[in-house]
């Protein structure tokens, strides 16, 4: 497992600061990313359905099977022999799946439809 080392100070998103050359420790990003490795899987992301959740086109999410999917949160879901992210929504109407835009509708999941949850996405990662 590779590791990659961690800056000692945090860096400021506002003005700058004063660097340092100090290296704290080493980070593995299996160990940052991957809870459960044997559960953990990447799935890529086409589409701007999720943006309002930090999800964008061409991110890769770390998904974990081995989570219990809880309301709020974002999941992996096949719906009808479709995959798709959507947030997990549990209501008096019945379970809503949202997407993260208004341009694309809530599915409220009939009786008559086959809804699976594959996982739960713990990361987004994208390039800037």
């Amino acid at each position: 497992m590779r590791t990659y080392p961690i800056l000692a100070t945090p860096v400021h998103a506002g003005f700058p600061s004063p660097a340092t050359d100090f290296v704290e420790d080493h980070l593995s990003l299996d160990e940052l990313l991957v809870e459960h490795p044997e559960a953990t899987y990447f799935v890529n992301v086409t589409g701007d359905s999720m943006v309002g959740f930090g999800i964008h086109n061409g991110d890769r999410l770390v998904v974990d099977r081995s989570l219990t999917p809880c309301d709020l949160q974002i999941v992996i879901v096949v719906l009808d022999d479709e995959f798709a992210v959507k947030q997990l929504c549990y209501t008096p109407k019945g379970t809503i799946l949202r997407a993260g835009s208004p341009d694309y509708p809530d599915i409220l999941v009939g009786p008559d439809q086959q809804l699976t949850i594959w996982g739960v996405a713990r990361w987004s990662i994208h390039k800037l």
